[in-house]
């Protein structure tokens, strides 16, 4: 889809205009504000992850005395677990109010700074009257604007612990899952490291599986929210529609048309999010199975105690889910992407109105 002056609804234009007011927020005398957050969240991440580590381990020992029936040790591990679980959960509760502090803030600020643009020497007017397609900025102010602030600081602090995650655990992986022999006995073949080539295929095999199904969610998220925004302004105008029989007017079946239009794109997002949930279930239900299953061969030969294995298993499903960040967050990037570029185009379009007017072909014609 693109808008009256040609700028596609979504691609780097919009997005880059949408990140130059966005950023906005983080400038300024109140800048303080988000950066503190931010910093928070950053240090919240990484104690979470030392936590993570620690159960990681925790994991490893409990099982071990379990495994030589060590009463004592299990009793030493039964108490560590209270004020592990503690950490965790209160760095999590935490980070849900830093996080939700920030996008409410940024929501705040973007949202007053869209409403004094769009108001700014009539703008709101000339929008409508200058375009061909309805802006329907009042929905992109309220809806997309939301979306926009919501998911990047969701988006940026799961990417980053999910990248510390991936470099912690693959340690762990390397470290206890140690080598396996491949190939004939006689050879002495051994793979250093198996279990952290397996985690990467296997999280090669679920993104790539998830970019499959999931190429078009971005377009259907984008048309769907332009159906949603084309019903609301149908609605609307059924205020100010010349009294009469329902279904007469024009208005009216705009109406009937535009909601046909939302149902049919919801039908096509439903498709995409079945596609998409197949992959992500199906990743979240195996990956720490497979894990277990990769980890039995040295079990068996004597090379890892049972603490170990589970430490190995859990491991393996830490990096999976590390890995896996676009798999688990694909849909929401792409609905973040959608709105950020329709705010964008809204940008643009205000954008557009600040210049200059460019008289006509036919008009400078006629001026010679």
């Amino acid at each position: 889809m693109r808008t009256e002056d040609g700028v596609s609804a979504v691609g780097p234009g919009p997005l880059r205009r949408f990140w130059h007011s966005a950023l906005g927020f983080g400038r300024g005398k109140a800048s303080w504000m988000p950066w503190t957050l931010i910093g928070l969240l950053i240090l919240c991440v990484v104690a979470q992850l030392l936590v993570q580590y620690r159960l990681n381990v925790w994991n490893r020992d409990f099982f071990d005395a379990l495994e030589k029936r060590n009463g004592a040790g299990i009793r030493h591990q039964t108490y560590l677990l209270p004020g592990l679980a503690a950490c965790s959960i209160f760095l999590a509760a935490f980070a849900v109010w830093a996080r939700m502090t920030f996008q409410r803030s940024w929501r705040g600020w973007l949202t007053a700074h869209l409403v004094g643009l769009w108001l700014e020497n009539g703008n709101y007017r000339r929008l409508e009257t200058g375009s061909d397609e309805p802006q329907l900025a009042e929905y992109r102010i309220a809806e997309d604007a939301r979306i926009a602030t919501d998911a990047p600081i969701d988006l940026v602090t799961g990417l980053l612990s999910s990248v510390l995650t991936a470099a912690t655990f693959v340690v762990v992986l390397w470290t206890v899952g140690g080598a396996i022999a491949i190939g004939p006995a006689r050879l002495d073949l051994e793979l250093p490291g198996y279990l952290v080539f397996a985690s990467i295929a296997y999280a090669m095999l679920t993104t790539g599986a998830m970019l499959l199904v999931g190429r078009r969610m971005a377009h259907v998220i984008e048309r769907k929210n332009q159906a949603e925004s084309e019903l609301k302004f149908a609605v609307a105008r059924l205020r100010t529609a010349p009294a009469g029989p329902v279904g007469a007017g024009v208005p009216a079946g705009a109406v009937s048309f535009a909601l046909a239009e939302v149902l049919r794109t919801w039908r096509l997002l439903c498709g995409q999010h079945v596609r998409t949930t197949l992959v992500s279930s199906g990743n979240t239900l195996l990956a720490p199975i497979i894990g277990l299953i990769l980890s039995v061969p040295k079990y068996i030969d004597g090379s890892l105690s049972l603490g170990e294995v589970t430490q190995a298993a859990a491991a393996f499903a830490a990096v999976q889910i590390a890995f896996n960040w676009l798999v688990d967050n694909y849909p929401r990037l792409a609905e973040w992407a959608s709105s950020a570029s329709r705010v964008g185009v809204l940008l643009l379009a205000i954008d557009q109105l600040g210049k200059p007017r460019q008289p006509a072909v036919a008009e400078i014609a006629s001026r010679r």
